[in-house]
């Protein structure tokens, strides 16, 4: 997409952008059906008038807008060529991604077509890719490092992202088995007074987990790799004594850890594995008085060479579109109200 100088249509001090669209690629993919694209485009930038004609699509407006929709369809053009749909949710990720570019928010020269179109693994006829900025930083950082925390609000994909790297890892090669885990810490719920045996009472806890396994990989093929020790899903407590070599190992619901605990899990590493840590340290499960060992590790191993922290936001959350705002609402009464998670900070105390 070139821009040229305005010509005496636009008013003064405006600028004109014209894109033609490939003959190879439909304009349904480019506007989406029912134009329902480009009207998310049109609400995203109400100065610029954009209009299509043809395979032409043109944008007049101030000169900073008409740039940012100009690299916005240069962005969507280049997901487009490697056969990958655009949608409204994609779209709307690319223009945040490019407003936060613009006014010097972001870090890095990451684009939105690189964020959208690495895939982490393919199964069942679906890709898992990372969906935002942050998402992608956090993928990559699992890969450059032997610690990795992922740490942010609920729906911003922290382990989901997690176990298709540890799938992808099993999968390549890289290790040989995938261990996760999850403190036994209930909110609200006691474990004891559910019927049936140990493993009965705790999978139900665990569930969530399977339920990730079961989008990553064949279902049949989950219990023969259990019960050849090559996945492994156990309670925290477990991995006491032990040392993890050869592992892929995911610790969920983090927040929920004492500092002990946390310091337990972190010595289980062993030679050729890899550790994430998941949790959201506004939803601390743990008796009142009790530190979450997510928020004091935060203070100890910052810093330290290959251990490395990844941050997400309610801009990341990749649920539904109120869910971000859910976040951000208890966020904004947690902060007037001095509360932490509901709970007032004086009972049990916000660490870091």
């Amino acid at each position: 997409m070139t821009q040229t100088p305005t010509a005496h249509e636009p008013a003064e001090g405006q600028s004109r952008a014209r894109f033609t669209v490939p003959a190879k690629h439909p304009m349904v993919t480019v506007l989406g059906s029912g134009d329902a694209l480009l009207r998310v485009i049109e609400k995203a930038f109400p100065e610029a008038d954009i209009h299509v004609r043809g395979n032409e699509i043109s944008a007049v407006g101030e000169a900073r807008e008409v740039a940012l929709v100009q690299r916005l369809f240069d962005e969507m053009m280049l997901v487009l060529r490697t056969g990958q749909p655009m949608t409204e949710d994609a779209v709307e990720r690319s223009i945040a991604m490019l407003r936060a570019s613009d006014a010097g928010e972001g870090t890095g020269e990451e684009t939105p077509a690189e964020v959208l179109t690495q895939n982490i693994l393919s199964s069942r006829g679906r890709t898992i890719r990372p969906k935002t900025l942050n998402q992608k930083r956090y993928v990559d950082a699992i890969d450059k490092h032997t610690i990795v925390f992922g740490i942010g609000p609920a729906g911003t994909g922290k382990t989901y992202l997690a176990m298709a790297k540890a799938v992808q890892a099993l999968q390549s090669k890289q290790v040989n088995r995938i261990i996760l885990t999850r403190p036994a810490v209930e909110a609200g719920e006691r474990l004891g007074f559910l019927p049936g045996t140990l493993y009965e009472k705790i999978d139900p806890y665990l569930r969530p987990l399977y339920d990730a396994l079961h989008d990553m990989l064949d279902p049949d093929s989950i219990p023969r790799l259990m019960a050849a020790g090559t996945i492994e899903v156990a309670p925290l407590a477990y991995m006491r004594g032990r040392t993890l070599n050869d592992a892929f190992i995911i610790l969920d619901e983090a927040q929920n850890t004492n500092p002990e605990q946390m310091k337990m899990f972190l010595t289980r590493l062993g030679f050729e594995s890899k550790i994430v840590i998941t949790g959201d340290v506004t939803q601390v499960d743990l008796p009142n008085g009790t530190r979450s060992g997510l928020r004091q590790v935060q203070d100890i191993l910052e810093g330290v060479d290959d251990v490395h922290f990844s941050r997400l936001t309610s801009q990341d959350v990749v649920r539904h579109k109120l869910v971000g705002r859910i976040v951000d609402a208890y966020e904004k009464y947690d902060h007037a109200n001095g509360t932490d998670h509901g709970s007032h900070q004086g009972r049990g105390g916000r660490g870091k």
